[in-house]
């Protein structure tokens, strides 16, 4: 089955930690950045993560539409259609959802699951992201548990993140500054508030200064060691190695050699969306310029169909994406480690 179980998403998380690799999370905002993360994934023979983010969500529901769960679903119910074709396991996730989304995105579609559940079905999304890191920790920590509740019991993983991500994604702005270093203090309060997975299993994303976009080299400082630390102090405390499953967001840029040192503490899943956003509209750029009088019907010309028709650029987008993703599965050292 092309798309996880809550089984398989289980043991694909395992493997990772164990494996010392990670799945890149591509975000995608069309049925076209879908099926590019899919070929990738296929190319580099690496299950992996897809996921849309409550801006992905609502332009996937129509410009006029604006409507998140009605974007969420319709990716979820096409990827469950166009994954059979490819030979890899992959797992539908939603991205950053803020406390002021909450029941406009990330409650409304855990009740769809819970329903199928119910119904004996597996649910629509594997995981959802819960964004705390706008609100205070305490009350961040209260929301997970409510969160985490409801995700155990609609058989679906959540995500939750300690500390803040700088820079600017789907509007939400995180200011670049000491918040960027998760404490190992912040671990040891998420670890007491919602437990080890014995209460829901979840993914934690600490951050160690990491930024949504793309900075010139020098302007971001990532301390990768920071995640060794939290491993450190709640693994002690608890006698467990690693005992968090843990999301490197904001990676646009980073070496090669901070990536493998956060995949060694524990890191399972990075996010990737700048980079794949280029990869994806480069081509499209290449063929407007090089077929200017084609693509435009200039001076009352009638143009060239065949480099108007949407196809023939997107094919072209298609590929340079799915090559960008295939990079991100070399990186993270998951090709060649699908499951089936």
């Amino acid at each position: 089955m092309p798309i996880a179980t809550p089984e398989i998403y289980a043991e694909m998380l395992d493997r990772a930690k164990a494996g010392g690799f990670a799945y890149p999370a591509i975000n995608v905002t069309s049925s076209q950045t879908l099926n590019a993360a899919l070929r990738g994934f296929a190319e580099a023979e690496s299950d992996g993560i897809v996921q849309v983010s409550t801006g992905g969500a609502e332009f996937l529901s129509g410009a006029t539409v604006k409507d998140m769960v009605t974007g969420a679903t319709a990716l979820a119910e096409y990827a469950r259609v166009v994954a059979e074709k490819y030979p890899v396991t992959v797992a539908l996730h939603t991205d950053h959802c803020p406390k002021d989304k909450l029941d406009g995105f990330m409650r409304p579609l855990i009740d769809i699951s819970l329903e199928r559940v119910s119904r004996g079905l597996d649910p629509l999304f594997q995981s959802h992201m819960w964004d705390g890191s706008a609100v205070p920790l305490e009350e961040n920590l209260e929301i997970a548990q409510e969160l985490l509740d409801k995700c155990a019991r609609a058989r679906v993983v959540m995500e939750m993140e300690i500390g803040v991500v700088g820079g600017e994604e789907d509007g939400v702005v995180g200011e670049i500054n000491e918040k960027l270093y998760t404490t190992p203090g912040d671990a040891l309060a998420t670890a007491e508030a919602v437990g080890l997975g014995e209460r829901g299993r979840y993914l934690l994303a600490a951050t160690f200064g990491n930024v949504h976009g793309v900075y010139k080299p020098g302007h971001v400082k990532l301390r990768p060691g920071v995640l060794k630390e939290l491993q450190e102090a709640v693994g002690g405390k608890y006698g467990k190695d690693k005992p968090f499953d843990l999301v490197f967001h904001g990676g646009s840029g980073s070496s090669l050699e901070e990536i493998h040192e956060a995949i060694s503490y524990g890191v399972v899943k990075m996010n990737i969306d700048t980079d794949t956003q280029y990869a994806f509209t480069r081509p499209i750029a290449d063929h407007m310029f090089r077929n200017y009088d084609g693509v435009l019907k200039v001076d009352g010309d009638v143009g060239n169909k065949k480099t108007y028709d949407p196809r023939s650029y997107g094919k072209a987008a298609e590929a340079g994406m799915a090559a960008r993703v295939v990079e991100a599965c070399e990186h993270l050292k998951s090709a060649g480690t699908k499951i089936s």
